[in-house]
């Protein structure tokens, strides 16, 4: 029997083509290159963050060679490689703590590296930079107020009372060191003006990290210079301080008028309640005449 044509059959349907998997391409954020936001939330600890080596200033050791290192410093300094700009900076405590000549001719540069790294997201690098910091008011002083390094220091003083009045712990009790070391190495006529900008300033935990300071360096002051800042300009500051939100000002703002009383009593000035009453408004003196030194 005769086959029948094939031409009445079912078309044979093409093999559907398979779907591609779908390939996920990540994108390296900016802020893991290491791209300087202090607005940005710090990174995540990794663990090169975790097993860096804080080293204190007895541990650290002079330069064999350090007329050939200076000349690498900046070059260091600069890298884009934060761990490498991490062991510069302890290199910069170094050169502060044993051959500070040589530091001197580059220092307004290495103090703008610091605030640059204060602003760094990883803690590792923003903590290693307040502690050269803390080296290099030592080593400096009165030094880093002359005009070559002024503007530079502006920004370090208001970078470490940013990082002292934040929430990260061991990067704020850094800053905190590093301000009370501020205050021990530095005339504190000249520092009380630079920290005067900072009561008023509109973030409320730098101003009462400023009215620490400020209540610090008032303490190491005779009468004398307190006139010669002005005496009723310190009183309305320490005025304003009291009626502060946060508690640490007010306390701070106490401490700083009991300071000046003190001064007064000390050297038989105009009675304490005439001079409040007569430089400040009425209930601003009565304030002040309330506060009383703790025996």
């Amino acid at each position: 029997m005769a086959l029948r044509p094939l031409d009445n059959a079912l078309p044979i349907s093409p093999e559907r083509p398979k779907k591609q998997a779908k390939v996920a391409v990540s994108v390296q954020k900016q802020s893991d290159l290491g791209v300087n936001d202090e607005n940005k939330a710090p990174l995540p600890p990794t663990t090169t963050d975790a097993t860096i080596d804080y080293i204190s200033s007895e541990n650290l050791k002079a330069f064999s060679d350090p007329e050939i290192k200076i000349h690498r410093l900046v070059e260091g300094l600069e890298s884009k490689d934060w761990l490498k700009v991490c062991d510069s900076l302890n290199n910069v405590r170094r050169f502060a703590l044993y051959h500070s000549t040589l530091l001197l001719p580059i220092l307004d540069k290495v103090m703008s590296v610091l605030v640059k790294a204060m602003k760094n997201p990883r803690s590792a690098l923003c903590k290693t930079s307040i502690m050269a910091s803390s080296d290099i008011f030592n080593a400096f002083g009165d030094k880093l107020l002359e005009s070559t390094t002024s503007d530079a220091f502006d920004q370090l003083l208001l970078q470490l009372l940013l990082k002292a009045s934040q929430d990260k712990r061991f990067v704020c009790e850094e800053a905190e060191r590093a301000l009370k070391t501020i205050v021990m190495s530095m005339t504190p006529l000249p520092l009380l003006h630079k920290l005067r900008a900072s009561v008023s300033h509109a973030n409320l935990r730098i101003r009462a990290k400023a009215a620490i300071s400020i209540s610090h360096c008032v303490s190491k002051m005779g009468l004398e210079e307190m006139k010669e800042f002005g005496l009723v300009g310190l009183i309305q500051i320490a005025a304003e301080l009291l009626n502060d939100r946060l508690p640490e000002a007010r306390e701070a703002a106490r401490s700083t008028v009991i300071s000046i009383q003190k001064a007064f009593i000390e050297n038989d000035e105009e009675s304490w309640q005439s001079f409040c009453q007569s430089s400040l408004p009425a209930i601003h003196a009565q304030a002040m005449v309330k506060i009383v030194p703790s025996s």
